[in-house]
């Protein structure tokens, strides 16, 4: 079955061509407006479409690596904020334990002892509440912080903040304090032990604080970095709303012309119709 082709003039035809391509870059202008984007496909440009998702999925990496660093530096302080709570009952203890050291009586001694064994109770429990997501610095957990694809890690050791491994002893008995006088030399030596374990914990501190300028730096730079991919993505395939706005003005244009060109050209047909009328 043979099919039958309608002839236009050649006018007629490079007009209608020129309407087709005007429409069809009034529906690229149109999307461009749409999405923000010139580059929505890898249609559109494969080499800009592939580097910018490279770069987009770059940042997306690098904020989940910014998310695990967020949570670092909660983990870190929280020790180092309970550090400053062991600290202030350590004080505690040797305030209480250098009033002791004047203890007229055994029943007064008694009353120290029974303080100072409450607050090693207490300085027990804020090392065991200093967890943040499972890990505890101060029972010895460790954290891991990676930085980037590359999994370049920092890894934060933690430590035994117990009475225990601080040097520090309960206090058995009344009599190790006070057995008829004052016994100076144990009351000195739990204070001693109480200074060990302040410059110990102030020691541990330190290097914990290190650690969180380390994450807290590579935070602001992973930060910096995810702006910076997000840019390079979007130079590659944002669109000139004012350009893409200006262009769309000259091919609405364009294609009124074009569809009077094309009425003007279809003139020289109806006068061959008109002689038939």
């Amino acid at each position: 079955m043979s099919t039958t082709r309608i002839s236009l003039t050649a006018q007629m035809t490079a007009n209608l061509l020129s309407l087709q391509s005007t429409a069809k870059l009034l529906g690229t202008t149109q999307e461009r407006l749409a999405t923000g984007k010139k580059v929505n496909s890898a249609v559109d440009d494969p080499v800009a479409y592939f580097d910018s998702e490279a770069h987009y999925q770059l940042a997306s990496d690098y904020g989940t690596f910014k998310n695990g660093m967020s949570e670092a530096v909660q983990t870190i302080k929280a020790a180092t904020d309970t550090i400053d709570s062991v600290t202030a009952i350590l004080n505690q203890m040797k305030s209480i334990a250098t009033s002791a050291k004047s203890s007229t009586s055994s029943a007064t001694t008694g009353d120290y002892r029974a303080q100072f064994n409450t607050l090693i109770d207490q300085l027990d429990n804020l090392a065991g509440d200093a967890i943040y997501k499972g890990i505890n610095l101060l029972q010895d957990d460790d954290l891991a912080v990676v930085f980037n694809v590359d999994d370049d890690t920092l890894t934060v050791q933690g430590f035994n903040a117990t009475h225990g491994s601080l040097g520090i002893a309960t206090i058995g008995a009344s009599a190790s304090w006070f057995n008829g006088s004052v016994n100076a030399d144990h009351i000195n030596s739990a204070i001693a032990a109480i200074d060990d374990a302040i410059d110990t914990l102030r020691s541990k501190a330190k290097v914990l604080a290190t650690n969180l300028g380390i994450v807290t730096t590579r935070q602001d730079f992973t930060s910096k970095m995810i702006a910076v991919l997000n840019t390079g993505g979007d130079n590659l395939t944002l669109a000139d709303t004012n350009e893409e706005g200006a262009n769309m003005l000259m091919l609405q244009t364009r294609q009124s012309l074009g569809i009077q060109s094309l009425s003007i050209a279809s003139q020289s047909a109806q006068a061959v119709l008109s002689l038939f009328q």
